[in-house]
């Protein structure tokens, strides 16, 4: 781990919700809202600024909960050290994800599984584009909703249920990140069953991040989101990509990452008030 390496990260947390976020200063923090977006954001402290206080975290709670907002803080326990104790002292539950950074000597190779949807590939201009792209998300929906590694019942059925078409300016921006290289899609099928696996990788400059990697828990242990982040990250290094990451939702996820190439470099905190 360099503190190079560290910055890099730092600069593409900053960068990527600028396009698609308001942003509000709050003494140590920025907040980032949603500006058209089907996901809220969060607020994190300012890029190369002074270390958080709990008087600003408190005030970005209170902005956060006057506009309806998710009370969301995210940060890099390395670079900003103080701001755990901070968080946890005012009864926040924080999250500590294992932040992993991709060795691409070690990349395993991801076959023919999985599919990706990017600028160059078909898919992107595909007809059923919005179809595959609801089927991405649903898959996420279900597989994030029963969180882990273990096989279980949900399935295409449970897909399906919440498969939900993206309306007109929501496809139109998606495709418009795609075709502008912002982010790329990967999904895997089996026979019979459609999209059971897939995952998405968001660029800014010559960094990306791969997020949202899930698995329907009936289609577990297969090597399927191996696959899928073997091939996001591939795709990410072939467009001039020079440093891939992701960040693991605990230890036993991170292993799969690390089977395909990823190492371990630092944690990052993801704070919510506790349930």
């Amino acid at each position: 781990m360099t503190e190079d390496l560290l910055s890099r990260l730092e600069r593409f947390y900053d960068a990527v919700p600028r396009d698609r976020a308001a942003v509000e200063r709050h003494g140590t923090f920025e907040l980032f809202l949603n500006q058209g977006t089907p996901y809220p954001f969060y607020a994190r402290p300012v890029l190369g600024g002074p270390a958080p206080t709990a008087a600003d975290l408190d005030a970005v709670r209170a902005r956060q909960r006057e506009l309806g907002q998710p009370e969301s803080f995210e940060w890099v326990d390395q670079t900003t050290p103080g701001l755990l104790p901070i968080a946890e002292a005012a009864g926040l539950s924080v999250l500590r994800a294992p932040l992993l950074v991709l060795d691409p000597a070690r990349l395993a190779d991801p076959g023919g599984t999985a599919r990706i949807v990017a600028a160059d590939a078909p898919d992107a201009d595909a007809p059923d584009a919005a179809a595959l792209l609801a089927a991405v998300a649903a898959v996420a929906q279900v597989g994030f909703g029963a969180p882990g590694t273990a096989t279980g019942e949900g399935g295409p059925a449970e897909r399906d249920a919440v498969l939900k078409l993206p309306d007109g300016g929501a496809l139109d921006r998606q495709l418009a990140d795609i075709r502008g290289g912002v982010r790329v899609y990967a999904y895997a099928e089996l026979p019979g069953q459609g999209v059971v696996a897939s995952g998405i990788a968001q660029r800014a400059g010559d960094v990306a991040e791969i997020a949202g990697v899930a698995t329907l828990p009936a289609a577990r242990r297969r090597g399927l989101a191996g696959a899928v982040t073997a091939l996001l990250a591939r795709q990410a290094l072939e467009h001039g990509v020079r440093t891939v990451f992701l960040s693991a939702a605990s230890e036993d996820v991170a292993r799969v990452y690390e089977r395909q190439g990823f190492d371990r470099v630092a944690t990052a905190c993801i704070a919510e008030p506790a349930a």
